[in-house]
């Protein structure tokens, strides 16, 4: 009975264990079942990752480069204006920075020594003049005596030179008094040009002298304004090799109409010209001088300011990106090309140096057609594959001047 007993005991012991072992097959069955619905292909995987691009296809432009080269303002004239005569600051009829005309008083200088001039001058032709007539009166007393032979012909030709010698003190009084009158005039100055005033170092009372080394102020005539700037050798002789016209005056008319940049940033409303460049090279910058001319009714600029000078480069038929659509590495610059298979590959690519705007002119590394990939470049990898989202080139270039 004993031996009995321990028998269905490790029966019921065996079918316990065969259950566990059913269960744990049906779990991990269930298991792995549960995975393998839930896996996904690799190509999905890939669908899953690429990511859509902006991109743009280029069509031939045209388009304005421009050339910045940093100026000097200076004034039309630039007049100083220094007294003539001796004497003290009497009057200051103008204000430093004030508008002057042509011809308008600026300083009266007090120098009574001139006018004591003037007085003995107009002393001086009186008498001159009352000797003229003196003279003449002799020369008619004796003619008529010399005509009936009381007296001989000597005494009329003595009254003639004395007559001819009166004239000529005459004449040099009457000079003394001009002159005197023109130093008299020195005493009140005039504005030589209409201009704006400069500093004025003097007072009134001040002693002021020809020799005196400041002047009493500056005139800067600006209704035009002169800037100044340096275009470097290269771009010269490229202007002289391409520049239509035989002689230089004749290529610098062809230049076109240049911009100014005013200190603040804004761009000035009216265009000048180039009027002259220097014909020699600065051997310390390799730089000739340059000068363009613009129209400054209002006064706006005043001379002595800094601008820059915008000179324009027409471009025509040329491939245009936006320089957000391109990146820097090791001094090259690079674009991303969507191919055929819409997998992006980064090209290498030569553009014309421009100063100002949001666009390159590409000279190599891209033709008509090429899908450039405006957004996300410099962190796409080459060979990715990508979702291409053309855009439309109006809206791109919308802004491009």
């Amino acid at each position: 009975m004993t031996i009995e007993i321990s028998t269905n005991k490790q029966k019921d012991m065996n079918n316990i264990t065969q259950l566990a072992l059913l269960l744990i097959l049906v779990v991990t069955h269930i298991s792995c079942g549960g995975n393998k619905s839930k896996e996904v292909s690799p190509s999905a995987t890939a669908a899953a990752q690429v990511k859509e691009y902006k991109v743009l296809a280029l069509q031939p432009r045209n388009t304005t480069l421009y050339t910045a080269y940093p100026a000097s303002i200076q004034g039309q004239q630039n007049i100083e204006i220094r007294p003539k005569v001796d004497g003290f600051m009497e009057k200051i009829a103008v204000d430093e920075g004030a508008l002057v005309k042509k011809g308008q008083q600026l300083f009266k200088i007090k120098a009574p020594q001139f006018e004591q001039e003037v007085l003995t001058a107009e002393a001086s032709v009186k008498s001159a003049e009352a000797a003229v007539s003196t003279a003449n009166l002799a020369v008619i007393k004796v003619r008529p005596l010399v005509e009936k032979d009381i007296v001989s012909k000597y005494e009329l030709t003595a009254a003639q030179f004395s007559y001819q010698a009166s004239l000529a003190a005459l004449a040099q009084a009457r000079a003394a008094l001009a002159n005197a009158k023109t130093n008299l005039g020195y005493t009140t100055i005039y504005s030589p040009v209409d201009g704006v005033i400069g500093s004025i170092p003097y007072r009134l009372g001040s002693l002021v002298n020809s020799n005196t080394a400041e002047p009493l102020t500056t005139v800067y005539n600006i209704g035009n304004i002169y800037a100044y700037f340096a275009i470097n050798e290269k771009l010269l002789l490229s202007f002289n090799k391409e520049a239509a016209g035989k002689s230089f005056a004749e290529k610098l008319r062809t230049l076109p109409a240049v911009s100014l940049i005013l200190s603040d940033g804004s761009l000035y409303e009216k265009k000048g010209t180039i009027q002259t460049i220097n014909g020699v090279i600065n051997t310390e910058t390799g730089a000739a001088n340059a000068r363009a001319s613009f129209p400054n009714p209002d006064g706006l600029i005043r001379s002595g300011s800094s601008a820059t000078v915008r000179i324009p480069n027409e471009v025509k038929a040329a491939m245009i990106v936006p320089q957000s659509a391109t990146f820097e590495l090791q001094d090259k610059r690079f674009v991303v090309v969507a191919g055929a298979d819409n997998k992006a590959k980064t090209v290498a690519i030569t553009v014309l140096p421009n100063e100002t705007g949001r666009f390159f002119v590409v000279e190599k590394g891209l033709k008509a057609g090429d899908k450039v990939v405006l957004e996300g470049v410099a962190t796409l990898k080459d060979g990715s594959l990508i979702k291409v989202n053309e855009v439309n080139a109006n809206t791109v270039y919308a802004d491009l001047k």
